[in-house]
C-alpha cells in the first residue's frame, strides 16, 4: 500500500524552514517550494502545516514576518 505523506519527527517542519530562510527572505508559498524542490518532490508542505509554523517560530522570535508587496506579481503579502 502506497503512503500518501511522510511523517516526519516533530521540529523537522521548523529545521527546514529555518534552513530554508536562511539562504533568503521568503513568503510561505517560496518557503514551501523551496523545501520541495530540495526534497527532489519528497516533501510537499502544506498550508495547514506551513502557517501554524511560521507562527510558532515567529512567537519564539526565531523569525521575523515583513508585510510588503511582491516584487514579481505586485500583490500583497507577508515575508520571513
Amino acid at each position: 500500500m502506497k503512503k500518501d505523506h511522510i511523517d516526519l519527527p516533530q521540529g523537522t517542519l521548523d529545521v527546514l524552514i529555518l534552513r530554508t530562510l536562511a539562504l533568503e527572505p521568503q513568503h510561505g508559498w517560496g518557503i514551501s517550494e523551496r523545501i520541495q524542490q530540495v526534497s527532489s518532490e519528497v516533501l510537499q508542505v502544506q498550508q495547514g502545516s506551513l502557517y501554524p509554523a511560521l507562527h510558532r517560530l515567529e512567537r519564539r522570535g526565531w523569525i521575523r514576518s515583513k508585510w510588503g508587496t511582491s516584487e514579481i506579481t505586485g500583490a500583497p503579502g507577508s515575508t520571513s
